[in-house]
Order: structure tokens, then C-alpha cells, then sequence
């Protein structure tokens, strides 16, 4: 801070330096002007602007400083308060820049809550629609227009869900609540959602639910094993897909087994991240990049870790690991 403050007042010293040498130089020039005197002179003046710089640095730098140790979320009425007219000039600016952000970082807020209303509102009402549209296509008798039907349906019925719980998922803890969870009732609920579109890619699933319960949010959690499921199904030509549960080293443990492509290895530190959709298939259009971030956000909510172990070409395993005794069975026990 000593070389800032001196690097500010340079051009006062760069003065005063240039008056002690114009002194020296007049007494140079008129011999009746002693030497003797004007050295004395220089060094006491010298002294005393040493002296003087000394005690406005300890006035003028605490100002400074406390400025620029701020704290982002600190209030500026917290500050020290401004001495000298230069100080009050900085401290009114800050304080109406702050001001002028604060309401428009408010009238954003109310614009995003806004639109994030308008869009679960939309999609609430796109709904009605589409429920209506599935009742008629289950009346019809054209077994392949019904399937390659149902297969669209299907998909704008996920899109509408991964959407919707994008826009939640910021207030997910809000909207939790934790009870003793099937397994076994969630995971064929979402089997039979996705059952036309397996039928057409001619895959199957082989169930083995040694842990039948856990405790979590059933809606939530539903959501999460959608977008394990829904990528294990899209990536995937045939064969069957394998969901098991079972205990290891006294934690639940949920997978989720696919023979699809498979992930590259130097896509896998990445597939959590919002928006990534592959390198290896990267040309794929129909790929959001939003189903496995969500699913890691949602999961995280609820104190599931994921891991995944996957070769291309030859498929992935997804890995949900409940806790026996985590924080959620405290919270039911009390």
C-alpha cells in the first residue's frame, strides 16, 4: 500500500525535487547565496515533507485500504466514514453505483421468476393437450402409425418433464419430501412410460432388486432413474438393460447397466456438465446435454452420489449409492 500511496503523490515529489534543485542551482549562480545555507535548507524541508507524507499516509491510506479489502456483500454503510471531499466524491459514487445495481439485479429477478412462471405455466397447459393426444393414439388401429406415433409423443412427453424440472430444480429443497421409497414401484412406472419406445429398438430389462426400499423423495428420485433410463434406452440398438439394487460396505446401491455405445474416456470427466453432449458423437442433433447434469443436481439434493464406469462401444453402468444412515433417516427418526 506504501508504494501505491507514494506512486500517487509522485508528481508532488517530482516537484519538490525540482524546486530543491532549482535552489541549488540559483545559489550556484549568485555567489552572495550561500551553498552552505541552501543544503540546510533542502535537507529540513526534505525532513519535514518526509514527516508530512508519513502522517497523510497513516490519514488518507486507511480509507483506501479498508476500500480495497471490501467484502463484496458488505454494505458500504459499514465503512468508515469519508473525512475529505475526495473520499465523500468516491464513497457517493460506490454508494449510488451499488444502489443503481442492486435494482437492477431486483428487476431482473422479478423478470427471470417471471418467465420461469410463464414457462411452468405453459408447459402445465401443454400438457392437457398432450394427455388428450395419447388417449386418442391408444385408439388407433394402425399398430405401426400407433408406434412410430407414440415414439414422438414419447419423446415431447420427456422434453415437456426435463424441462419442467429444470425449472424447479433451482427450489428443489422446497419441494422434498422424504419417505421410505420403492424401488421396485418407481422403476417399473418408468419402465411402462418408456415401454413403446424399447418395443420398437427391441430392447428389454432384466430387474434384480435385492434393496426394495430407501429413503429419498419418491418424485425426485423418479426423475433421476428417467435420466439414467432414457439415456441407457437412446443409446442403445438391442439387448437388454440391466437395474439391480443391492447393499455394499452398508450402503444402498442402485445400477444401471447398458451394451449401447458406451462413453470414450476422455469424455467422461465431462458428461456431468451442463450442455456437454459427446465428442465421439458429437454430430448427434437430438442430444441436449441436460439430462445427466440435471440428474446430478437433483441427485445431489438428495445425497445420492454417481458413479460411472463405461469402454466405447461397449457400453455403461450409472451407479446410484444411497447412505443407510444418512442425513435423511436422522430427519425421520427425530
Amino acid at each position: 500500500m506504501i508504494k501505491t500511496y507514494l506512486k500517487e503523490k509522485r508528481s508532488w515529489i517530482v516537484f519538490f525535487i525540482s524546486v530543491q534543485l532549482l535552489l541549488i542551482f540559483i545559489a550556484y549562480l549568485d555567489a552572495s547565496v550561500s551553498l552552505t545555507a541552501i543544503f540546510y535548507f533542502n535537507f529540513l524541508s526534505t525532513l519535514l515533507l518526509i514527516i508530512f507524507l508519513f502522517f497523510r499516509y497513516q490519514k488518507e491510506a486507511a480509507y483506501y485500504k479498508e476500500l480495497k479489502e471490501l467484502n463484496p456483500a458488505m454494505d458500504l454503510s459499514e465503512m468508515t466514514e469519508a473525512k475529505s471531499p475526495f473520499e465523500e466524491i468516491v464513497q457517493k459514487s460506490l454508494t449510488d453505483f451499488i444502489y443503481h445495481q442492486k435494482q437492477q439485479l431486483s428487476r431482473q429477478t422479478l423478470e427471470l421468476d417471471q418467465e420461469k412462471q410463464d414457462l411452468l405455466a405453459w408447459i402445465h397447459e401443454v400438457k392437457t393437450p398432450l394427455t388428450a393426444m395419447k388417449l386418442m393414439v391408444d385408439r388407433l388401429e394402425d399398430l405401426k402409425l400407433k408406434k412410430q406415433i407414440t415414439f414422438e409423443w414419447l419423446r415431447i412427453h420427456l422434453l415437456l418433464d426435463q424441462q419442467l424440472h429444470s425449472r424447479r430444480i433451482s427450489s428443489m429443497e422446497n419441494d422434498l419430501f422424504v419417505e421410505k421409497a420403492d424401488l421396485e414401484t418407481i422403476i417399473f412406472d418408468e419402465i411402462k412410460t418408456l415401454q413403446s419406445w424399447c418395443i420398437q429398438k427391441g430392447i428389454g430389462f432384466e430387474v434384480d432388486l435385492k434393496e426394495q426400499f430407501v429413503w429419498s423423495d419418491s418424485k425426485w428420485l423418479s426423475f433421476v432413474i428417467r435420466q439414467f433410463l432414457t439415456n441407457a434406452v437412446k443409446y442403445s440398438e438391442s439387448g437388454d438393460i440391466e437395474i439391480k439394487s443391492f447393499t455394499e460396505d452398508g450402503m444402498i446401491k442402485l445400477s444401471i447397466t447398458d451394451y449401447g455405445v458406451g462413453i470414450s474416456n476422455r469424455d467422461l470427466p465431462r458428461i456431468f456438465e451442463k450442455g456437454f453432449t459427446s465428442t465421439s458423437n458429437h454430430h448427434n442433433q437430438a442430444a441436449t446435454g441436460m439430462g445427466l447434469y440435471l440428474a446430478t443436481q437433483a441427485a445431489n439434493a438428495l445425497s445420492i452420489t454417481i458413479t460411472v464406469e463405461s469402454a466405447l462401444s461397449k457400453g455403461s453402468t450409472f451407479t446410484l449409492t444411497f447412505s443407510k444412515t444418512n442425513q435423511f433417516t436422522n430427519v425421520w427418526s427425530m
